[in-house]
């Protein structure tokens, strides 16, 4: 939710209050946006703590957020609409990965305490491979939407050079993403594994936002038109 206040905000202040955007501000937002991609991705690299990941990786959807608002136009406006809508869609899910394996007394922190969840809980599994599939931007999941409108608004505003560099950090944060993956299919868990939450209803949400991120990756096109639609 604070990323779609962000992007309320910088829309009200870019467009309502400087806009249209001079060079200046576009030149500063690229950079912002450079910058952000770049800093969040080598710090969340380093993390072996999965909240900590999932902090810094968030610095890096923030850039490409930027990537949108420097383009500086409807379609520039609707990418980062789009991509803070996304975006909400899967941080909602990856914290909500974390709840599902605390339990009184330990919380989930850590990418090992994912090792063995094929083997324990195959469902909660695949479950979250599809979030982190999508925050990785793999297709057909949701996240690969969101990247690819943010790059076509920065080619579309002539900013070839952070779209190249957008896609290098993308294949950057894959890594540390497909770590998680790493640790669920093909480690073995210390004691006894993961427990998952007893809270049927808890589950029931879950499952239901981590298949959002693939059934709005397939009918994707819908929730663009109607991003494009806001700014038309």
């Amino acid at each position: 939710m604070p990323k779609l206040a962000y992007f309320g905000m910088a829309y009200r202040l870019l467009e309502g209050g400087v806009g249209p955007l001079d060079p200046e501000w576009r030149v500063m937002l690229s950079w912002l946006a450079a910058a952000s991609l770049v800093v969040g991705n080598l710090i969340a690299l380093a993390q072996t703590n999965f909240k900590r990941l999932l902090a810094y990786s968030t610095i890096s959807h923030v850039g490409f957020l930027f990537m949108g608002l420097a383009n500086s136009s409807p379609l520039g406006y609707a990418a980062a609409m789009f991509y803070a809508m996304s975006y909400a869609v899967m941080g909602a899910a990856a914290f909500a990965a974390i709840i599902l394996l605390s339990r009184r007394g330990f919380e989930a922190e850590n990418i090992a305490d994912f090792r063995g969840l094929w083997k324990s809980n195959p469902l909660h599994a695949m479950l979250v491979l599809f979030i982190m599939a999508s925050l990785a931007g793999i297709p057909p999941f949701l996240g690969f939407w969101a990247k690819l409108v943010v790059i076509g608004a920065a080619l579309d505003a002539g900013m070839t050079w952070l779209a190249i560099l957008s896609v290098v950090c993308a294949v950057m944060g894959a890594f540390y993403y497909l770590r998680v993956i790493r640790a669920m299919f093909f480690e073995e868990a210390e004691g006894d594994g993961a427990t998952i939450h007893p809270d049927s209803h808890l589950r029931a949400v879950f499952a239901l936002n981590a298949l959002a991120l693939l059934v709005l990756g397939i009918f994707a096109e819908p929730l663009m038109h109607w991003c494009q639609a806001a700014f038309a």
